[in-house]
């Protein structure tokens, strides 16, 4: 009878592949939720409070736009820099600067006595939202067993986007009311910041990344961590390979600068990245952000445009949670470009609809697809790097996306007092297409560990490395495994 294989003897990334998905991830994996909860809260709170605080600041276009664009500016600054930072100090502690951040300045925006306050700690706040989806992602892809990363990444995400619906009843509920005297818009600010507190106790206990932890030579934290995965498959029936199974011997994994994701063969993934975070958020956030102002120019009161946006919201959640049911039973990019494809054509029918019916059902189709795009293109971003620079990597591609939605309403806003709804969504089905156009050309990832995907990037649609930090990759010198 063969001996179960000592763990010392394995790279803590193959102990953590070979397990399956136990309580514990799943315990994990709903933290991350609450947190990406009150993340999605925020990002979609100025499009529905767009009409109120326009009347309640006396806001002309350029105003609303940098209230709009505020806090996606913060973001940006965020992205880079707590995305870099989570590869210096971990994932943990990177997360609890994001919600110290949020918390605080939302909390002050609930209290804003005029336009440049706002603006001023909506920017402050963004800085700790940009961090938030960068070092989720990692974490996610750093302790999720490969053949159910991406249904339960979805998941996560899933449960985060139910924040949008939420958004939407506490408009409608709200705004036009005074609760004990303070105006409603303050009151979901104000609930945004207790919910990221909330947030910030749960997450106290988080362990760090143990492949981060190795990847950086803790390997006696990393190979506790590791354990306590180990001995909670055990606990549900899991068994320890045994000797003749072991997976390679242990070595350490190699540090990769940071300029390596602009050198092949990562360049390749970086830039095509950084297309689709740059294009997909015109489309995503140009519609949550626009959304009122888009049902007021067709005529509809800021009570019927509240009410037939709530409607349209609930396809956020439904469309996450179709994700969770196609994503591993389909290659991830072709899944991200069909939903692209579907924003465009879905988006162009919500421009041009007229009654109210066609409306809610053109926005709810939206909605959907586009969390669809949304969680396969999270969970294809996780996949892209190696654990030394993944953070760092996803952190300045999502800073792409935050700097694109930031840009969004001083065109869109324009184009839409000029040319109507139709000629908005026109953009967006173009910008969308283009972005589906990209992904088409990614590696395969469904199914895979991240260490195969980092140290062999090529497969059929992507030609085998030669040279450079390719060479290096391709034969295991530069990668994550040996």
């Amino acid at each position: 009878m063969q001996r179960p294989e000592d763990a010392g003897s394995l790279l803590v990334a193959a102990r953590l592949d070979r397990l399956p998905t136990t309580a514990l991830h799943k315990r994990f994996v709903a933290i991350m939720a609450l947190g990406n909860f009150f993340e999605i809260y925020e990002l979609f709170l100025a499009g529905v409070l767009a009409t109120t605080l326009k009347t309640t600041f006396s806001l002309a276009g350029f105003d609303l736009s940098l209230v709009l664009a505020s806090t996606f500016v913060g973001a940006f600054l965020g992205a880079v820099v707590i995305g870099r930072l989570a590869d210096r100090i971990g994932r943990r502690g990177a997360y609890m600067l994001t919600l110290t951040t949020y918390s605080a300045a939302t909390l002050v925006c609930a209290f804003a006595p005029n336009l440049w306050s706002l603006v001023l700690f909506r920017f402050v706040a963004g800085i700790g939202l940009g961090g938030e989806l960068p070092v989720t992602d990692s974490f996610l892809g750093d302790i999720l067993p490969p053949k159910q990363r991406g249904r339960y990444a979805a998941w996560a995400f899933t449960a985060a986007y139910l924040a949008v619906p939420a958004v939407g009843f506490l408009g409608m509920k709200l705004v036009g009311e005074s609760p004990l005297g303070i105006a409603g818009w303050r009151w979901m600010f104000a609930i945004g910041s207790f919910g990221a507190l909330l947030t910030f106790l749960v997450r106290r206990g988080l362990p760090e990344s143990p492949r981060w932890l190795e990847s950086v030579g803790r390997s006696a934290e990393a190979d506790a961590i590791a354990t306590r995965f180990e001995e909670a498959a055990e606990a549900e029936g899991w068994t320890r390979p045994a000797a003749g199974d072991a997976a390679p011997e242990k070595k350490r994994p190699v540090q990769l600068p940071v300029r390596s994701i602009f050198r092949a063969p990562l360049a390749r993934r970086t830039a095509l990245m950084a297309v689709l975070w740059v294009l997909a958020p015109v489309g995503y956030y140009g519609f949550s952000s626009l959304a009122t102002l888009v049902l007021a120019a067709k005529g509809l009161t800021v009570s019927s445009s509240l009410t037939s946006l709530t409607f349209a919201f609930i396809g956020y959640p439904l469309g996450s949670f179709l994700s969770v049911l196609v994503m591993e039973r389909a290659e991830r990019k072709w899944i991200l470009c069909a939903s692209l494809v579907g924003m465009g054509l879905s988006g162009l029918a919500y421009g041009n609809a007229a009654s109210p019916v066609a409306i809610i059902l053109a926005g709810f189709c939206f909605t959907m697809v586009a969390n669809v795009m949304s969680n396969s293109g999270h969970v294809y971003q996780l996949e892209q790097f190696p654990t030394s620079v993944r953070t760092t990597a996803t952190g300045w591609l999502y800073s792409l996306s935050r700097l694109s939605t930031a840009a969004a309403p001083f065109y869109l806003i324009p184009l839409l007092d000029a040319y109507g709804a139709g000629a908005v969504f026109a953009a967006v089905a173009a910008a969308m297409l283009l972005a589906a156009l990209a992904v088409a050309f990614g590696v395969r990832t469904t199914g895979l560990s991240v260490e195969s995907i980092s140290a062999a990037p090529q497969d059929a649609d992507c030609p085998p490395p030669s040279t450079g930090v390719a060479a290096h990759l391709a034969h295991g010198r530069l990668s994550e495994t040996p």
